[in-house]
């Protein structure tokens, strides 16, 4: 999987370690870098990426992760979830379909964070799930926002 990661100064370090995981795990990783204190700008960066299928999937990291969230979900075609613990991982691709995940630096911890990045890149959504249909309203109301 060719994956898209990005952060703020505040998360290099846990940016760094998931971005190792990730390779260990057998993935393309390309990093957006983590030198721009507005988060917001990196995050749009890698959204705009994903969203663009240049990835299939993305990870940002800030502080706490709702920055790079917020700033990522504002970009048409990027889905990213808030991940906390191993079940909202889980939940981000079998239940939403996120092509986009969100951790915060100073809110979990590296090695957590590892264990969440495995969890969200080992799973796929299928649309003919029971959540099919909760996604595709979801990406009918972006539609109608537009």
């Amino acid at each position: 999987m060719k994956l898209a990661f990005g952060c703020d100064p505040n998360a290099a370090e846990l940016k760094k370690a998931l971005i190792a995981k990730a390779e260990s795990l057998g993935h393309e990783v390309t990093d957006f870098g983590s030198e721009d204190p507005i988060y917001a700008n990196v995050a749009a960066d890698v959204a705009h990426a994903v969203a663009d299928k240049k990835y299939d999937r993305g990870v940002v990291v800030c502080g706490t992760g709702i920055g790079v969230s917020l700033a990522a979900n504002k970009v048409k075609g990027a889905y990213c979830a808030l991940l906390a613990d191993p079940y909202s991982a889980q939940r981000a691709t079998l239940s939403n379909n996120a092509n986009m995940v969100a951790m915060g630096a100073q809110t979990t911890g590296i090695e957590t964070a590892k264990v969440l990045l495995e969890i969200y890149l080992s799973n796929t959504f299928d649309p003919n799930s029971r959540s099919g249909a909760k996604v595709a309203r979801v990406c009918e109301i972006e539609a109608e926002a537009l």
